[in-house]
């Protein structure tokens, strides 16, 4: 006698655009069997997409070519996941909600290891494959080398820790100890979107949701065939498509949300330009190197 698939469930891991499939054989998921729906916010979940889907026994699997093929876990928190199975409505820290007035949130995952070893462009600027999204290589070759990562002496007045963004050189520049800083190249806002003053580091996300301020949508009609609703309401979900890229770092004065972030890009070319809304925006493989070496409350200063 067949075994009939119970219905399905579809709930959101901690800090990436991953998905949890409850009451699901892993059998059926590893072969493939059957079409599986998401609760009827989009209709059918594309064949192939970049989701995870654990089965009940805790295995990872991604969909690829009409198959589930395992996958390792990397970078999510699993006692997160056992945590929103048990209770959808727990709210762990950081989960690429918006930010709570008052309430700094904390990274739910680990970040990599930091290279303190001499750069390496070619390592540097590599593939990366081994996070929940594909990060592709960086062609360092065409690239301005003003705008590569590149160690750095500092004789300016801010103290280690401090994160230095320069507009007009088109330079985010983190200070270190001994008198080093380590610079990278950013985008920033184009005219009538730029801004400057002290803000802090209020939280960090690994592979963030995207919120759009409800005016961007309005006049930009792409982006509003893109956004659907998420967990803190209309976005794009973290993944290779998603604008924010890899990471991102939340800015907030006076404990309140700028709607400024510092984060990775799909468009590594913008690099160097006044192109964006205001954001701070990095290669994907710079705003990870950042990100494991920033820490929660730490100060940017942003030149005018």
């Amino acid at each position: 006698m067949s075994r009939t698939c119970p219905p399905t469930r579809r709930i959101l891991l901690a800090g990436a655009a991953t998905s949890l499939l409850l009451s699901a054989p892993a059998g059926a998921l590893a072969q493939g069997r059957g079409r599986f729906f998401d609760d009827g916010i989009d209709g059918d979940i594309p064949f192939d997409d970049e989701r995870l889907y654990r089965d009940e026994e805790g295995r990872l699997y991604r969909r690829r070519g009409g198959r589930y093929e395992p996958y390792s876990e990397r970078g999510a928190d699993p006692r997160a996941a056992r945590r929103e199975a048990v209770d959808p409505a727990y709210e762990e820290p950081d989960l690429g909600r918006r930010p709570v007035p008052g309430q700094p949130a904390q990274p739910t995952q680990a970040a990599r290891p930091v290279d303190n070893g001499p750069i390496d462009y070619a390592r540097a600027y590599a593939a990366i494959t081994d996070e929940p999204f594909p990060v592709n290589a960086f062609n360092w070759r065409k690239a301005n080398p003003a705008f590569l990562r590149q160690d750095i002496a500092y004789t300016g007045r801010e103290p280690a820790g401090t994160i230095v963004v320069d507009p007009r050189a088109h330079h985010l520049t983190l200070v270190q100890a001994n008198g080093r800083a380590r610079r990278y190249g950013v985008g920033v806002g184009k005219q009538g979107f730029s801004w400057a003053g002290v803000s802090t580091v209020n939280s960090k996300q690994m592979w963030p949701d995207w919120y759009p301020p409800k005016e961007m949508i309005a006049r930009t009609p792409k982006l509003a065939r893109q956004v659907s609703q998420l967990q803190s309401g209309l976005g794009v979900p973290g993944g290779s498509r998603n604008p924010l890229g890899a990471r991102a770092h939340y800015l907030w004065q006076d404990n309140k949300d700028t709607l400024y972030r510092i984060h990775g890009t799909l468009d590594p070319d913008s690099i160097g330009r006044s192109v964006s809304s205001g954001c701070i925006r990095m290669i994907n493989q710079d705003v990870i190197d950042l990100y494991g070496r920033v820490e929660i409350g730490s100060r940017v200063v942003v030149l005018t």
